[in-house]
Order: structure tokens, then sequence, then C-alpha cells
């Protein structure tokens, strides 16, 4: 028995979307829709426990970050799932921090959203998201942040090392690194160390 899913998303598109893949996906399942944080306080209120809950880090009700503490707090045994168009890495990581159990970009393809949401309820703790926003393809382009990741790459360095140098978790890293060789459009960190050593 897979349970109960409750998608909370302000827009009926997505949400109407959401409950397709999840009903394709988990056909066991007893999906339910909410539009702002009252009804989906109102579901949590109903017997039977909650499966997973994916919420819209952009919702109605849901006006402070540390709010999703709260949730977490009130819904131990629940797979907590962000999703969302934000595609800041440090709001990311605070979300994540906060005890989400993943987070899932709005803007990656149906069946990629599908794939992490069941990652995620396997227990794997996943983000997964696409920029939003087109980045030119040079160097100058990223953030100073980005740019000191870039240099500690060219330097041969591991996401652990760079973490411990710029005193930041490995995951925020992570993030870092696959947005920027998202914006230099390379493949790979070594392709990204090449073309670092040719611009700068």
């Amino acid at each position: 028995m897979t349970g109960r899913i409750i998608i909370a998303d302000d827009h009926p598109m997505f949400r109407e979307g959401m409950t397709r893949t999840v009903q394709r996906l988990l056909p066991g399942a007893v999906v339910q829709e909410a539009g702002d944080l009252a009804t989906v306080n109102a579901l949590l209120c109903e017997a039977g426990e909650v499966d997973t809950l994916i919420l819209d880090l952009r919702f109605p009700g849901l006006t402070c970050i540390s709010q999703l503490a709260e949730l977490r707090q009130q819904l131990k045994r629940t797979t907590l799932v962000l999703v969302s168009m934000v595609d800041d890495p440090a709001l990311i990581e605070q979300v994540m921090a906060l005890g989400a159990d993943g987070f899932i970009g709005k803007n990656i393809a149906p069946d990629e959203i599908g794939q992490a949401l069941l990652a995620i309820r396997e227990g794997e703790v996943l983000v997964k998201f696409a920029p939003s926003g087109l980045l030119p393809l040079d160097t100058h382009t990223l953030t100073p942040r980005q740019q000191e990741v870039l240099r500690l790459i060219a330097q041969g360095k591991t996401n652990k090392e760079i973490a411990k140098v710029l005193n930041i978790s490995p995951f925020t890293v992570r993030i870092h690194v696959s947005s920027l060789l998202r914006s230099l459009n390379v493949p790979s960190r070594a392709a990204a160390a090449v073309k670092y050593s040719g611009e700068f």
C-alpha cells in the first residue's frame, strides 16, 4: 500500500499535472490536492498517516521558511518533497537543512520529476533542478562564489576540500558545481578546469 499523498500547490495546472504523474507512477496511492496551507492542515487532521507531502515552496499560508521545520516536526514519518521554480543554491540548502527529504525544480521534464519523486520516496536525499535563466557561456557571468569554486576545481580539489576552504557544506559545493558546469556548458569538472585556464 502506497498510502496518502498530498499535492500542495496553488497553480491548478501544475497540481493537476503532478497528480497525474503520481497516479501513473503509484497507482495504489490515495492522492489529495490542496491549494493553500489551511487545506493542507485540514487534510493532515484526517485519519490515516500521510506518506508523502509534495509542497510548493512559494505557497499561500507559507510565509516563513521556519514553518518547514514545524511541518517536519509534525510529520516525522512523512516524506517531505519541496517543488519550486527557485534555483538559488543557498535557499535550497536552507530548505534541505530544515528537514526536507528532497527538492525538485518545476522546470525539469515531467518524466524527470516523476523519477526524482520515486527516488526521494525510496530514501534518496535528492535535489534536482534546472536553472530558470538562460546563462551566457562565459566565466564572467558566474557568481563570485561559483568563480571561487571553479578556481578550486582547477586546482584539483575535491568537493569536500572545496567545502572546507570556503567554509560551506559539501552539499552546497555540489549545487555550485552543477550550476557552473551548466553555465559554462561543459560536461565535466575537468572540462570546466580547462575552460578556466583559458579564461583567466
